[in-house]
């Protein structure tokens, strides 16, 4: 991406979850100057489009952080209708243990993975 890199959760609470790793690595958005806001809130959207495209996902919810860690990163989470009405109406971090979801799989999960990055490089109108 141009503001930095798109890497796959390593674990998949909601299938398709994806975090968007600022580069260079600044503590927030306030850090950064226009041009480089406006790419990575860019990319951010984009990443969003190619899940909605590559998943049947029916929103995308964005949360950016950096309280933790003093790195600018933004969690990019698919929601599905088809997810219990406790949890869909959560954030997803409050909605879902991390510790015991399902583990990215680099060869189960290609053609998911393969689908994005094909949207992305080749985006519709």
């Amino acid at each position: 991406m141009k503001s930095g890199w798109l890497v796959i959760g390593d674990v998949q609470p909601l299938p398709g979850y994806c975090l968007l790793l600022a580069d260079p690595v600044v503590e927030s958005l306030n850090a950064m100057n226009e041009a480089e806001r406006t790419a990575y809130c860019l990319d951010t959207v984009r990443i969003g489009d190619a899940l909605l495209a590559a998943t049947d996902a029916y929103r995308i919810n964005y949360e950016t952080w950096g309280n933790s860690e003093a790195a600018l990163h933004t969690h990019i989470v698919p929601r599905y209708l088809s997810e219990p009405d406790d949890k869909r109406r959560r954030p997803a971090v409050m909605g879902y243990s991390w510790a015991t979801a399902r583990k990215f799989d680099p060869e189960g999960d290609r053609p998911f993975v393969e689908a994005v990055r094909r949207r992305l490089t080749h985006p519709s109108p």
